[in-house]
């Protein structure tokens, strides 16, 4: 998953006083939106926190479908199974939020790297940007499930003659 990736060269480090966001306020931020990415993209749905993703494209397409979880402590995490022609895996990625002042921190809980999620007044730049209410998930999610289906049907064909 390549969400989150702040701007180059940022060396961010969240007030001392900066405060971990609530479960209601991430709720806010990402219920029914799709976070999109570089390669890809990751849609949280409100009916029953249902999360679905996907990232890559041709060969190495690779789709998710999972649960969205947030904390009290300020965590939003994924924790879904990732499908791709190789196989499945279950992973979970969690991302931690503070913030101060109008400005959400955010960095990757496998990281120490804090980024600014969004600056008070949201500028270019901003990760924030990549949130939208529209659902860019699940057009191509059907294809790329089609596709991995008549690879596997055609693999499963092949060792069977």
């Amino acid at each position: 998953m390549c969400a989150g990736q702040g701007s180059a060269g940022e060396n961010v480090v969240p007030p001392a006083n900066a405060r971990v966001m609530t479960a209601g306020e991430l709720h806010a931020l990402y219920n029914d939106q799709t976070w999109v990415w570089s390669d890809g993209a990751g849609r949280m749905q409100s009916d029953g926190r249902r999360f679905v993703a996907w990232a890559g494209s041709g060969a190495s397409a690779t789709w998710a479908e999972g649960r969205w979880i947030i904390t009290s402590g300020g965590r939003l995490c994924f924790k879904a199974r990732w499908q791709s022609s190789d196989g499945s895996h279950l992973a979970k990625t969690c991302f931690v939020h503070k913030r101060w002042r109008g400005v959400i921190y955010q960095r990757k809980e496998s990281s120490r790297d804090w980024y600014i999620f969004k600056h008070a007044v949201s500028a270019d730049g901003d990760e924030f940007r990549k949130l939208t209410s529209e659902d860019l998930v699940s057009p191509e999610l059907e294809q790329i499930r089609s596709r991995l289906q008549e690879t596997s049907s055609a693999t499963s064909e092949a060792a069977t003659e």
